[in-house]
């Protein structure tokens, strides 16, 4: 399952894409300010409120399950010591409550890029950051939306097509130099690609984008998201 935007008219999809940046970052200000359970648990159901705000559920993470073990795992390596006591349940305990800071953190992510198209986040930074700069972020950020799904999407094949050679009997590490190289020629391939249809399509530093307005429903978001950075300022 890859994340990605999905057509609706929930209560997100209906919000501007700046307005959900804003929020995005007011809560991301909150959630490295308020590390203590208490702050993280209040920080959950705003979480699992943006993502029933954008129609999402918890498949929506299977996205990112790439970085499941490794927030998993995180603890159990922090808390661990090469002699007596063995092991550190404080230590482990900070790197916890650090994984479980950064989950939340992607729930979030994963409610905007379900409820907001490519051309509305490149229209949102383009018009938030002036000049040369914000169109070249804009188109960045357009370009990472469209094109880490389809090197994903090489990957997987690429580790397909080494299972049905039989690639599956060679030791571990030879099928990942085998997929890796696979999936990096693939990546320099779509790179080529890419570069000449922006050149035959006279790439352009302004190109139309969508028109952005606020509604209604922005007003209280943009209230939650600077409400958000004045609770992080309140752990300052």
């Amino acid at each position: 399952m890859t994340l990605a935007y999905v057509p609706g008219d929930s209560l997100a999809h209906r919000l501007d894409p700046r307005t959900k940046l804003l929020v995005q970052a007011g809560f991301a200000a909150a959630a490295y300010a308020h590390t203590t359970p208490r702050g993280l648990a209040a920080l959950t159901l705003l979480a699992g409120g943006c993502l029933w705000a954008a129609d999402g559920d918890l498949a929506d993470l299977w996205a990112y399950r790439v970085a499941f073990p490794v927030l998993f795992f995180a603890p159990l390596v922090a808390g661990a010591t090469l002699g007596s006591p063995w092991f550190r349940p404080a230590r482990a305990a900070t790197t916890a409550l650090a994984s479980y800071r950064v989950l939340l953190l992607l729930v979030v992510a994963a409610a905007y890029v379900r409820s907001t198209p490519v051309r509305d986040s490149r229209a949102a930074i383009q018009r938030t950051v002036p000049g040369r700069p914000g169109a070249f972020l804009g188109a960045g950020v357009a370009l990472v939306f469209r094109f880490l799904p389809l090197l994903r999407r090489d990957l997987a094949a690429a580790r397909e097509a080494v299972r049905a050679r039989g690639g599956d009997r060679l030791p571990v590490r030879e099928r990942m130099r085998l997929v890796a190289v696979a999936g990096t020629n693939r990546a320099l391939g779509r790179a080529d690609r890419l570069g000449t249809a922006l050149a035959a399509r006279c790439f352009a530093w302004n190109p139309t984008l969508p028109r952005l307005a606020f509604g209604a429903a922005d007003y209280p978001a943009i209230a939650l998201g600077v409400g958000l950075f004045a609770f992080a300022a309140t752990a300052a």
